[in-house]
């Protein structure tokens, strides 16, 4: 079986969406992440933004080769918010994305059945009001070479239309490139056959 190396991802956070029910709203919020941090900067700026809530419930989902979630009830029963938010993550197959659903209560207690439904929905209106792409999991390498060899290497890269990401041009050169997974241990090959050619992963 070929390993995957692509993944899906959201471009863009959303505007918020909306979920009634019996008097309570649930206001839907999908943001692009890269790490923890992120994830604590859009919490903290939904609590200012809806400092009347009584709930911030959220789950998320980081990385491609390695994953790392987390799901939050923020004092609802157990498993009734956090887990159903991240059940849709994993429906609609995205990674680094956070999804908040912040809960104004109506007065009118819906039940762990019901809590779970509109949690579970407002993530769903999330996420199908995101715009999902596909991105390729992508290894890095650092090239050097002396300037005179300069040609050897554009001649690889550009035969196999590889990505410069960095480079420094001088009487040492540095080319850093970013190789989709599945064509890397190739890649990797050909620079490393090359004479007076370095290569390595970063």
């Amino acid at each position: 079986m070929t390993e995957k190396d692509t993944y899906k991802t959201i471009t863009k956070a959303i505007e918020p969406v909306l979920f009634k029910d019996k008097n309570s709203k649930f206001f839907g919020y999908a943001f692009p992440i890269l790490n923890e941090d992120d994830v604590k900067l859009h919490i903290e700026g939904l609590k200012k933004e809806h400092h009347s809530a009584r709930h911030w419930c959220y789950a998320y989902q980081i990385g491609a080769k390695t994953i790392s979630y987390r799901a939050n009830d923020d004092g609802e029963p157990n498993n009734s918010a956090g887990m159903p938010i991240y059940g849709q993550i994993q429906s609609f197959d995205v990674t680094n994305i956070l999804i908040v659903v912040v809960r104004y209560f109506g007065g009118i207690k819906l039940g762990v059945g019901g809590l779970i439904n509109a949690y579970k929905t407002t993530a769903q209106l999330a996420l199908e009001a995101s715009q999902i792409i596909e991105k390729t999991i992508n290894i890095d390498y650092l090239i050097t070479f002396d300037y005179k060899n300069m040609n050897k290497v554009m001649r690889v890269i550009k035969e196999r239309n590889l990505n410069i990401t960095n480079q420094k041009l001088e009487l040492d050169c540095q080319i850093t490139i970013s190789v989709r997974k599945k064509e890397s241990e190739a890649v990797f090959e050909k620079f490393n056959h090359l004479f007076e050619i370095q290569i390595k992963q970063i």
